[in-house]
């Protein structure tokens, strides 16, 4: 009887069939999330089948909007479906909350400027919030990088937060007006917004500059999530994607 050995897949493998990254899968090893069914003697992760389900529920879970710490209880039979999704449905009714507060605050800010009114800072960032992101944030850099960049927010003074967010809403504003325009993402008035752009980056960074993979991941990520794409489409339609096609354009020029 002829015996076969059970399928494995490597991180890299695991992680390209997957659409992750082998750093997230690397970061769900550290927290217990996933760890790999074995280490081979040259270092690498490698995994089977059970563990091809496991990620498949936990990449389900995050679809949903669930956070990773609430999946491992989930998959740890700490916490059932339901219940996990019932917590997770407040937080998305506080999201919504916190949302709607950052549409009117964006929508006041194009009014008073195209009025020419003076601008109140507090209006202008009600309902942002830093941390909405820190999943992401880890997710793709690791914890170091995001208690880094927790740790120079809490540093800075209320002005400094301010005009760090208005430097990102002009941005934003001059990304709209070109796109609007129909500029080219490869024009030289449409690359000198995205040179502020990535310095602003670099600023929020706390001085480390992103690779051009890292830059045009930010761009993808744009796109893809939501609560980024309101962020550019609010000055028109598809502005996001023109925003990524430009941070593309820039990082091929510059970056590579």
């Amino acid at each position: 009887m002829t015996r076969y050995a059970r399928p494995e897949w490597s991180i890299q493998e695991l992680a390209k069939a997957s659409g992750t990254t082998s750093r997230t899968l690397r970061h769900y090893d550290e927290i217990g999330l996933l760890p790999p069914t074995r280490i081979g003697s040259n270092g690498y992760r490698y995994y089977d089948e059970e563990a091809l389900l496991r990620l498949q529920r936990i990449l389900l879970l995050r679809d949903l909007g669930l956070g990773l710490p609430l999946i491992a209880d989930v998959l740890q039979g700490q916490q059932d479906t339901v219940s996990a999704l019932s917590i997770h449905l407040r937080f998305l009714e506080e999201e919504r909350n916190r949302i709607g507060r950052q549409i009117a605050s964006v929508k006041s800010t194009i009014s008073k400027t195209q009025g020419g009114e003076p601008l109140v800072a507090d209006q202008v960032f009600d309902g942002f919030d830093h941390t909405q992101y820190k999943d992401e944030v880890i997710d793709r850099w690791g914890k170091d990088a995001y208690e880094s960049g927790d740790r120079w927010w809490q540093s800075i003074t209320d002005e400094q937060k301010q005009e760090f967010g208005q430097r990102h809403v002009d941005i934003a504003a001059d990304y709209g007006k070109a796109h609007a325009a129909g500029l080219s993402v490869e024009s030289d008035e449409v690359q000198a917004i995205v040179k502020r752009h990535y310095d602003w980056i670099v600023l929020g960074w706390q001085g480390r500059k992103p690779n051009a993979d890292a830059f045009t991941g930010l761009g993808e990520m744009y796109v893809a999530d939501d609560r980024f794409r309101a962020n550019y489409d609010v000055h028109g339609a598809q502005t996001a994607e023109f925003v990524r096609d430009a941070m593309v354009a820039y990082a091929l020029k510059e970056l590579v």
